[in-house]
């Protein structure tokens, strides 16, 4: 590995913060269809790995140490201050339960994906798919927290995030031409019109603005989301490990994820600018983990898209299980997978090509994602680590027997 050009801390932390910026502007700025299909999230990945593969930044720094350490509680606070799951729930109903199965698809569905692939994978590739589940069931901030609980590598990040937008490729267009499927798909689940002229009234009524933040609402964000993270940090410590899985890394991003849903349901909630932040944080994490990957790992990107693949099918088996249980539209349905696979960036997309009405309801799904999808996620890795190596469970189960 080439000796880094820039290796003080405020340079890498340039080189990353203009990296993420760079494509957001030119999204914003030039309209290409380009954006369309590859979203800023993927540029965003790829080119620091280009960058300390290169030698321009280096691949280890105590600056990737200390973002882990600090930036991810602190903006996974911020995430979840806007989660409203009680006006979700009214507005949604029964279609709750439709993301909450389709969420279960996604946990069920991974360790069979990677059961299937594993052969091909390296050791810990079954660390790639944890954070990949937390993608698929919250978001970009869910698959970076559980990257970092799980101890993923740069490489296993790389697949995941790989795979998340090759696999999405194909995923979107599905959910968005399900709208032309209406008729059958209503008849399939025996949803009545009075369900959905309902639902359509009720989201109506959920646009908020909590107006434009000012200087003093930022200082009240970060004092929250570094009061959360200093508290998280001290309770993870005093709790003994059981590895793979529940490190002290694991305990501390569900601490803060549980104080995170807490302070929603708090004023904190109202205060406006929380969202905006955390994402820019999340994008700027999202570049270190680029920095951190070296390329000998993306190697195993074609088993690893394949096993993803099955896994996708399986979650959408489940969403038509539950829109069929619970009598559910195809718009609902379209709109729980695009919660779970894409999260807030994609809800409202799927949500505005269905019906404009139901936009700030896909993104109300999509906050719920963001609040369970560690836990869920950490449950999904926990099942593909068995599968890499089932040790434990037999021992488990030759204790009992």
């Amino acid at each position: 590995m080439p000796e880094s050009l820039i290796n003080n801390s405020v340079g890498i932390l340039f080189v990353l913060a203009a990296n993420a910026a760079i494509w957001f502007y030119l999204e914003k700025r030039t309209g290409w269809k380009l954006f369309n299909f590859i979203p800023p999230l993927l540029f965003i990945y790829v080119l620091p790995v280009a960058f300390s593969n290169t030698g321009l930044i280096p691949v280890k720094s105590t600056t990737y140490d200390w973002m882990g350490a600090n930036l991810l509680p602190v903006f996974l606070i911020l995430l979840l201050l806007d989660v409203d799951v009680r006006a979700a729930v009214r507005v949604m109903g029964k279609g709750v339960f439709v993301m909450l199965i389709g969420t279960l698809g996604v946990v069920v569905g991974a360790p069979i994906g990677f059961a299937v692939v594993n052969g091909w994978l390296g050791p810990d590739a079954w660390k790639g798919f944890g954070a990949l589940a937390g993608s698929w069931i919250g978001g970009t901030g869910n698959m970076a927290a559980v990257s970092e609980g799980l101890g993923t590598s740069g490489s296993d990040f790389g697949l995941a995030v790989i795979a998340d937008n090759v696999v999405y490729l194909v995923w979107l267009p599905i959910l968005l031409q399900s709208k032309n499927m209406a008729r059958r798909f209503h008849r399939f689940t025996g949803v009545s019109e009075d369900h959905l002229t309902k639902m359509k009234a009720a989201a109506d009524g959920l646009i908020t603005d909590k107006g434009k933040p000012a200087m003093r609402h930022v200082l009240y964000l970060f004092a929250i989301a570094l009061g959360g993270a200093f508290l998280a940090g001290r309770i993870a410590e005093l709790i003994p490990e059981i590895k793979p899985i529940l490190s002290t890394g694991t305990y501390k991003i569900l601490i803060v994820t549980t104080i995170g849903l807490i302070l929603s349901f708090s004023p904190a909630r109202k205060i406006p600018g929380s969202h905006e932040l955390a994402m820019a944080l999340v994008y700027l994490f999202v570049a270190r983990m680029g920095a951190k990957t070296e390329l000998v790992g993306l190697g195993q990107a074609v088993p690893f898209i394949a096993g993803a693949y099955i896994w996708i099918f399986i979650h959408g088996a489940f969403i038509l299980f539950a829109a069929r249980l619970f009598k559910i539209d195809v718009h609902t349905a379209a709109i729980a997978s695009a919660a779970n696979i894409g999260g807030a960036a994609s809800a409202p997309i799927v949500a505005a090509f269905h019906d404009e009405r139901l936009v700030p309801v896909s993104i109300l799904m999509a906050l719920i994602g963001y609040a369970i999808g560690n836990y869920a996620a950490f449950l999904a890795a926990w099942f593909c680590s068995l599968v890499a190596d089932p040790t434990p469970l037999i021992n488990f189960f030759s204790k009992i027997f």
